[in-house]
């Protein structure tokens, strides 16, 4: 079977924010640009497409004062101080081992942070509005901009720009493996396009920007675990985050960055239709297993900073779900389209024991559970907006916020499970987000942004992943055209 060819300045893969961020700013710098989209049109867009995404913003010019803090905190587990010492000193100047170690580059980071908000102001430029969201978790230690028209809003305006500006995007057609010259420089990327047929796509320059490995179910299996099975990706655009982009820069020797066994989890309602049916309502109630236990403190902290870590304790239960038990107090609470985000209705009975039929718990084994929790209540002011230090005592585990005694019926209860938003583990960038090999050298002509990348270990930081992909995207694309620029007048010199 013959290989066509096609010839560009720049090959992107991905048609997400990474690499649509990473397209325009290449084509702005000159480059003839050529995007590589798995999906057909109508679904052009992958994750971005069905996110709200949100931004780790104060204002539109600055990011939140706990962003750097947050993943210094979350870099990589027990470092090594005698290597991690070294950080202090000029990247250039960093032994290999250093330069190619699977952890968080505080430059990267401070990279993110400087360039977030002249990057929106770049996305402003092509319609993009941003605004402050007022409510955006029951309660919330940091605020949150997003897109008028979340995700989707970006993945329109940015291909717009795109292909009004001459750019190609080749639907349904998968990348497979890198292509290298003599030099190991890359040079393009062997593809599958419709009816299984192979294609070449050849430039000067690859960026990286196809996502995680979410929808690839051997990647997740091990990588994560065989429990990966009870996860449940967020949106159907998860689904073309098959960890190509991954898989063959690591088959050419790139150096792998992130958590490879972890991803970032949300709990939703398993039941819905809908893309990222979150379920924030957990801590105004209390959370049991299959086996009518509780697990799991509910109300730890805000909302925004502990909600990853209580659906991390939801998805290690028996096949990986939990019910949230609630009562008429519910009725307390403002705002529930926020908490409660799925069109399912509540699974409701008069009683707890009727409730626990139709969950298919032992009656008596729920009634002592709640009973044992309303004893350990203790009295106070119900605040529902703020951590209000109403807190049960004498039981393990015990609830930190918003402890109310499961009382009043009717009694409802909603399934939660953790869906699986991007997986963690990616590629090591430098602040130009070119792409290092195991010696933590560059390997020439190679980018990624985006899920592409890896930066997260253990904890999520909130809202920053589609920043990340526009800002590292922006400057993959900027740089690849310049390297490109700066080689053709090299030439005619």
């Amino acid at each position: 079977m013959s290989v066509s060819e096609n010839q560009y300045d720049v090959v992107v893969v991905g048609c997400g924010i990474a690499g649509l961020s990473a397209a325009v700013a290449a084509q702005e710098g000159g480059a003839r640009v050529c995007v590589l989209e798995r999906s057909v049109f109508e679904e052009r867009g992958g994750n971005t497409r069905y996110t709200g995404a949100w931004l780790r913003m104060k204002t539109e010019s600055a990011v939140t004062d706990d962003f750097e803090e947050h993943f210094a905190e979350n870099s990589g587990g027990y470092l090594d101080p005698a290597l991690t010492s070294e950080v202090v000193h000029d990247p250039s100047h960093w032994p290999a081992s250093l330069k190619a170690l699977s952890f968080v580059d505080p430059n990267v980071i401070a990279t993110l942070a400087e360039n977030a908000p002249q990057t929106l102001a770049w996305l402003t430029g092509f319609g993009v509005r941003f605004q402050q969201l007022e409510v955006p978790f029951p309660t919330s230690r940091q605020p949150r901009w997003a897109p008028s028209g979340g995700g989707l809003a970006l993945i329109e305006a940015l291909a717009r720009r795109f292909e009004d500006n001459g750019g190609t995007i080749v639907y349904e057609t998968a990348a497979q493996s890198l292509i290298q010259d003599d030099e190991n420089r890359v040079i393009g990327v062997r593809a599958v396009g419709p009816g299984n047929r192979p294609v070449q796509f050849r430039g000067n320059a690859v960026v990286l920007g196809c996502g995680g490995f979410q929808g690839n179910a051997e990647m997740l299996t091990r990588y994560i675990g065989p429990r990966a099975l009870y996860l449940r990706t967020m949106s159907v655009g998860c689904h073309a985050n098959k960890g190509e982009g991954i898989r063959m820069a690591l088959d050419i020797g790139a150096a792998p960055c992130g958590d490879f066994g972890s991803w970032h989890a949300s709990p939703a309602d398993p039941r819905s239709n809908r893309p990222g049916p979150s379920m924030y309502v957990y801590p105004y109630g209390v959370l049991v297993n299959l086996n009518g236990q509780r697990f799991v403190d509910e109300g730890p902290g805000h909302t925004d900073a502990t909600y990853e870590s209580v659906t991390r304790e939801i998805y290690a239960q028996p096949k990986g779900i939990a019910y949230v038990i609630l009562d008429a107090g519910l009725q307390d609470v403002p705002n529930l389209s926020v908490a409660i985000r799925t069109e399912q209705p509540a699974i409701e009975a008069p009683t707890l024991a009727e409730l626990a039929v139709k969950l298919e718990i032992a009656p008596e084994v729920l009634e002592r559970t709640i009973s044992e929790y309303n004893a350990a209540c203790r009295p106070g002011l119900f605040d529902p907006r703020a951590l209000d230090g109403l807190r049960t005592e004498g039981i393990t585990p015990r609830k930190s916020n918003w402890a109310r005694p499961i009382a009043r019926g009717p009694f409802k209860a909603y399934p939660i499970i953790s869906t699986i938003v991007f997986t963690f583990g990616g590629l090591k960038v430098n602040t130009r987000a070119q792409v290092l090999n195991t010696q933590g050298e560059v390997i020439g002509g190679l980018y990624a942004a985006g899920e592409t990348m890896g930066i997260y270990y253990g904890t999520y930081t909130g809202a920053t992943s589609v920043m990340k992909g526009a800002v590292f995207g922006r400057i993959a694309g900027s740089d690849a055209a310049s390297r490109l620029a700066s080689a053709g007048a090299a030439e005619n010199n």
